[in-house]
C-alpha cells in the first residue's frame, strides 16, 4: 500500500519537487511529503491508491464522490498539482475504450444533443440560483474592476459583446444556445434589439418565456426550444456564448456552415468560447458525470473552421483570467448554500459538483483551459472600426 503511495507522490515530485500534502489512511497512519502540507487526502478505502494511479483523475473523481477519498485544505491546490502532474495521461487510452459505448451514445445528434443538454441543464433553475449570479448567466463574467459583483461582472460581459457587435434597434439577431435569456434580455432591453434565442433545454425554454413576457418585451425577443441545425432564416448578428462546447468535434464543420447561412452577407457575429491550445481529449470524468458529448476545441480548429465556412475572423481575445474569477465566485455561492442543495439532491451531488466547480477553476487557472472571444464576419466587411477599443466606447 506504502508503495502505491509513494509511486502516487514520485509523479508529482518529479514535476513539482517542493510539493507538499499527506495522505491519512483508513487506520490512522499518516504518510506526508513535504514541509507543511496544504492539503490532506483521506483514504478511507485501500482500493483509493490502485484507482487513482490506474484511473488518473477518473478514479480521484469516483474515489471522492463516493466518499472512499476525503479532501481536507486547498482543493485547488491539490488540483493544481493533478494538472501539473498529468496523472492520466498514460490510462486516458484504456479508459476511453472501456467507455467507447458510453462516447457513442452520448454523440451531439439532433437526439443525443438534446438527452446531452438536459442532463446538465435540466436540473431546475432553483438549483442555478443558488450559486449564479440573479440572471442565471452561466458562463464567463467580465471584471472591469476588483469591486464588480458578479451580476455586474456579467452585465459587463454582455455589454463588452453587444458593443463589439455594434448591436442596436436596426438589428436582429439570433443567439445560439441563448441559456436563461441573460444577453436575450441585456441586447433588447438596453440596445433595442430584435432578437430570436434558442434553446435545447426544457427549463431554459420555459424560464426564458416567462422572463419575456414578465418584462414585456414580447415585441422585441423569442425563444424557441430548437437545436441549431433546425434553425432557418437571416440575421444580422449571430451570438452564441458558451454554448459551441457542446457541438462535439465531429459536427464543428456544420456549426460554422450553419452560422453562415444564418448571418447575411457582411453580418458580424460573436463566439464565446472555452478553448485550449492544443487538441487534447475532455477528461473522461466530466464526460461522463457532467457534460456528456462535450468537447472542448482548440483554438486552431476553430479558426480554421471558421475560414472555410467562409466566416472572416476580425478581432480573437483571450479572457482565462476572469473564468477563473467566474467559478471562484461561484464555488463560494456553492458552499454558502451547501445546506440547501444536499437538501435538493444528496451528498453524492454536493460532492460531484463541487469537485467539477473547483477542477474546473484549477484548469483556467493553472492548466490548459481557455476562454476566447471570436468576433467575426460574413465575408470580408470594410465597414467595420479599425481599432479596437470602440466596443468600450475607449
Amino acid at each position: 500500500m506504502e508503495h502505491t503511495l509513494r509511486q502516487l507522490a514520485s509523479v508529482i515530485n518529479r514535476v513539482e519537487p517542493s510539493a507538499a500534502f499527506c495522505f491519512k489512511l483508513w487506520d490512522g497512519e499518516v504518510i506526508g511529503y513535504g514541509s507543511t502540507p496544504k492539503t490532506t487526502m483521506k483514504v478511507n478505502s485501500p482500493k483509493v491508491p490502485e484507482m487513482l494511479l490506474r484511473k488518473g483523475f477518473m478514479g480521484f473523481g469516483e474515489a471522492y464522490v463516493s466518499g472512499d477519498l476525503e479532501v481536507y485544505g486547498d482543493l485547488q491546490e491539490l488540483l493544481r498539482l493533478g494538472l501539473s502532474a498529468k496523472f492520466d495521461e498514460k490510462s486516458s487510452l484504456s479508459e476511453r475504450i472501456r467507455l467507447l459505448p458510453f462516447y457513442l451514445k452520448t454523440t451531439a445528434t439532433l437526439r443525443g444533443s438534446r438527452e446531452n443538454i438536459s442532463h446538465h441543464y435540466d436540473l431546475t433553475p432553483e438549483f442555478y440560483s443558488l450559486f449564479l449570479d440573479e440572471s442565471l448567466t452561466y458562463s464567463c463574467a467580465y471584471f472591469k474592476n476588483k469591486k464588480d459583483t458578479l451580476k455586474q461582472a456579467q452585465m459587463n460581459k454582455y455589454d463588452l459583446i453587444a458593443g463589439k457587435l455594434m448591436l442596436g434597434p436596426q438589428d436582429s439577431f439570433v443567439d445560439i444556445g441563448c441559456g436563461w435569456g441573460g444577453m436575450l434580455l441585456r441586447s433588447a432591453r438596453e440596445y433595442g434589439a430584435k432578437g430570436l434565442g434558442i434553446t435545447l433545454s426544457k427549463n431554459q425554454y420555459e424560464h426564458v418565456s416567462r422572463k419575456i413576457e414578465q418584462l414585456g418585451q414580447g415585441k422585441r425577443i423569442e425563444v424557441k426550444q430548437l437545436d441549431y441545425r433546425q434553425l432557418t432564416g437571416k440575421f444580422d448578428k449571430v451570438v452564441s456564448i458558451g454554448m459551441f462546447e457542446h457541438v462535439g468535434k465531429r459536427f464543428i464543420p456544420a456549426f460554422m456552415r450553419q452560422v453562415a447561412r444564418l448571418l447575411k452577407k457582411g453580418g458580424t457575429g460573436l463566439l464565446h468560447t472555452i478553448a485550449k491550445d492544443v487538441e487534447t481529449p475532455t477528461d473522461p470524468w466530466t464526460l461522463r458525470y457532467i457534460f456528456p458529448g462535450g468537447y472542448i476545441p482548440n483554438l486552431a480548429e476553430t479558426l480554421r473552421e471558421m475560414g472555410r465556412a467562409g466566416l472572416c475572423v476580425l478581432d480573437v481575445e483571450g479572457l482565462r483570467p476572469h473564468y477563473g474569477r467566474t467559478l471562484d465566485c461561484w464555488i463560494a455561492n456553492f458552499e454558502t448554500n451547501i445546506d440547501r442543495i444536499r437538501e435538493m439532491f444528496d451528498e453524492r451531488f454536493v460532492r460531484m459538483w463541487r469537485l467539477y466547480l473547483n477542477s474546473s477553476a484549477a484548469g483556467f487557472k493553472y492548466g490548459d483551459t481557455r476562454v476566447y472571444q471570436i468576433l467575426f464576419s460574413n465575408g470580408l466587411n470594410n465597414d467595420l472600426p479599425m481599432l479596437r477599443g470602440y466596443e468600450t466606447g475607449l
